[in-house]
């Protein structure tokens, strides 16, 4: 009990745990969409794009989350219209847009008067140990927002979600619930960037949902069991940096990780090993 309990008297790790719960919640919901619409990449580019808006915001004295809110919609938003104007592939599209928006941003930084100010490794990898009382406040704002979102526009989601086509033919908004879903991506990347980073924010908005995905059908369901994986890693990635004295963004997406690779190994419709027992008793 007391392997539990001693991290606890300290306020940061308080704090820490406070915010992988949260961060949990939000990169499972995020997520579960991003990868029932294939749109995984399209995480990863807006990670790496935000970077561009840092040095803008500080040079305007604006808070680095607004400007980094900005980039990622932005590069989202240029990515679909360079897409849909020209014959270039997604992926290779992404590729530009991810290059473009990263240079862009190392370039402002040491153009920008203070923009040197930056602590960029601090925004690559995250310190969650160090988050404060105020980017609790904000990832909670963060979370409420979308998981309200998303109730509320739930069925409209499911519809867009799996048939984007029928969902325009039948009048739906398509475009605004694109910039919505890449919206709601950049709100998790920013709040993501205080305790994982940029570099690894794209594997808690992958790895919870994928372990879902092979152990449950329904979307919500995956929603769910993937908030609760999610803050379950987050719980555990924090005690193992404690006690391991290991970066502890690094330890979370480790232990989110290991539960994909359960899934994937002994989930009972697709697992590995159980999909091999099962097709052997079946010969038998």
């Amino acid at each position: 009990m007391n392997i539990l309990l001693e991290p606890l008297n300290f306020e940061f790790m308080r704090n820490a745990m406070i915010m992988g719960i949260l961060l949990g919640i939000l990169c499972a919901v995020v997520g579960s969409y991003m990868i029932v619409q294939q749109m995984s990449m399209m995480g990863d580019m807006i990670a790496h794009s935000v970077m561009a808006g840092l040095p803008v915001a500080v040079f305007l004295r604006f808070p680095l989350s607004v400007g980094a809110l900005v980039a990622g919609v932005v590069s989202a938003v240029v990515l679909s219209g360079i897409e849909a104007k020209s014959r270039l592939k997604l992926d290779a599209v992404m590729a530009l847009i991810f290059s473009l928006f990263l240079a862009t941003g190392t370039t402002l930084v040491t153009v920008l008067p203070g923009a040197n100010r930056i602590d960029v490794m601090h925004i690559l990898f995250g310190d969650i140990l160090g988050v404060t009382q105020g980017n609790l406040k904000e990832t909670f704002g963060i979370t409420l927002i979308i998981v309200i979102g998303v109730w509320l526009f739930y069925k409209e989601l499911l519809f867009y979600t799996f048939d984007p086509i029928g969902a325009q033919a039948d009048g739906m908004g398509v475009r605004w619930y694109y910039l919505g879903m890449v919206t709601a991506i950049s709100l998790t990347v920013v709040a993501s960037m205080q305790t994982v980073g940029v570099l690894l924010v794209i594997a808690m908005l992958v790895a919870p949902g994928t372990t879902a995905y092979l152990l449950v059908k329904e979307l919500h369901q995956m929603m769910i069991l993937g908030s609760f994986l999610g803050a379950f890693a987050s719980i555990a990635g924090m005690y193992l940096s404690y006690y391991l004295d290991i970066p502890s963004g690094s330890a979370i997406v480790l232990v989110a990780f290991g539960f994909f690779l359960l899934a994937f190994l002994f989930s009972p419709s697709h697992g590995i090993l159980t999909q091999s027992k099962f097709v052997k008793d079946m010969n038998q």
